[in-house]
């Protein structure tokens, strides 16, 4: 795996009163195995739901009750808790626990502590995940309550359409831990050092049309470049993912822009490189298409089938000749796919399109390349040593990779502030 934001980090998990519960026993201990240090809130009646034990079993530590409030440290423990969080997320978290927030009401553990949070742009983030039955959610005081709480930045996940406690199928089901989690590690990570950087990623492999039915493409699954994008955004940058459709789980907070053909990638990654800071090039973009189009499916019958075919836009070459007069994106990456000649081709690559850096990866060898979750490349740069890594997995290749950008975009802004 690679850079992990959530790894170190003291997350306050807040439980109040709902079925839903159960589910937040997963997620403390997904928090878990991701290195964060969980220190668990209940609320008297989430206790009437799941006992206290379950979360310290999952967790290792203290899981806190009003009891707590009550014994030696009570008139600090809530500080105790908060001054050192990193988060405060409360899930699930009831409409009556919404309004007491929503209005300064601290009569518990978890409410006192969310207070001693402050507010401002120098208080922690703080993540909601209601749960209740939909009439409950869709009331026009709990529509109310949440709109001061978003005013006042807490961020809302959820909740779901789906079969409620009451029998009912309405919006009301809390997120599912893994959507939470997503969003706890989105906004951990905005204090990285990609911060405020745009980073445009491209993935897959284009499709060429050839009729109505049939395609010319590549077996590029898209898995590295997603890879690529989760590490940039757990890093803090800003994310554009520009691929044709993929079957992978794309991360929640990237903006994904579908493009199929070369012609639509070229498009896409023109117009989103305008502004941005990095471009990584690790789509499959087709180097030939089609010569003509047809608009009805070629019959079978026809034999031989002779398909004539033009090269497809060269991305990497428009975009280092707009470089070159706008100065944008700053850092340009390529990745160089073959099957022979691995360094020779790809330090070609690097050297037409006036890269900074190349990834080249042999597509032909076991266990890299299309397809699989690990890789073996060899990282280029446009002036220093060549890095062989090992065999890993995409996603510790991604983070490599990113490790080299934040280097580059350093080394860029050190070169602008002499100059």
């Amino acid at each position: 795996m690679g850079y992990q934001p959530i790894s170190g980090k003291i997350i306050i998990l807040g439980i109040t009163g709902s079925i839903a519960s159960y589910k937040s026993v997963d997620l403390a201990s997904k928090l878990t195995q991701l290195g964060a240090e969980v220190d668990v809130i209940l609320t008297e009646a989430a206790t009437k739901f799941i006992n206290p034990l379950t979360f310290q079993s999952v967790t290792g530590r203290q899981a806190y009750t009003d009891q707590d409030l009550w014994g030696d440290k009570a008139h600090i423990l809530h500080v105790n808790l908060t001054k050192d969080a990193d988060m405060l997320c409360i899930a699930p978290i009831t409409a009556n626990t919404i309004a007491k927030l929503a209005h300064g009401f601290c009569n518990d553990l978890l409410s006192i502590s969310a207070l001693a949070i402050g507010t401002g742009k120098d208080s922690i983030p703080v993540i909601i995940a209601p749960a209740m039955d939909g009439n409950m959610f869709d009331h026009e005081a709990t529509q109310h309550n949440l709109n001061i709480l978003i005013k006042r930045g807490y961020h809302i996940t959820g909740p779901a359409m789906g079969h409620l406690a009451s029998g009912l199928i309405a919006q009301g089901r809390m997120s599912e831990p893994i959507i939470i989690l997503d969003k706890i590690r989105y906004l951990l990570s905005r204090t990285g050092p990609l911060r405020r950087k745009k980073i445009v990623v491209t993935a897959g492999g284009t499709r060429e049309p050839i009729d109505p039915v049939r395609v010319i493409t590549n077996l590029s699954s898209g898995k590295q470049g997603v890879a690529i994008a989760q590490s940039a955004l757990d890093y803090g940058a800003d994310v554009v993912l520009i691929s044709p459709p993929l079957d992978l789980s794309i991360p929640n907070d990237v903006v994904h822009k579908i493009a199929q053909t070369a012609q639509e990638m070229q498009d896409a990654v023109l117009e989103e490189t305008k502004n941005a800071d990095v471009l990584i090039m690790a789509a499959a973009v087709a180097d030939f298409r089609p010569k003509s189009y047809k608009t009805q499916k070629i019959k079978n019958k026809i034999k031989p089938l002779i398909l004539e075919l033009e090269p497809t836009p060269d991305i990497l070459t428009l975009v280092s000749k707009r470089k070159q007069s706008s100065g944008t994106p700053r850092v340009t990456i390529g990745f160089a796919a073959e099957t022979n000649d691995l360094l020779k081709n790809a330090q070609k690559k690097l050297n037409e399109k006036k890269l900074d850096m190349i990834i080249a990866n042999d597509v032909s060898a076991v266990n890299a390349g299309f397809s699989v979750d690990t890789n073996k490349v060899s990282i280029i740069p446009a002036h220093g040593a060549v890095e062989h890594l090992p065999l890993m997995q995409k996603a510790e290749v991604a983070d490599i990779i990113i490790q080299k950008v934040i280097d580059k975009l350093k080394e860029t802004t050190n070169k602008s502030d002499k100059s």
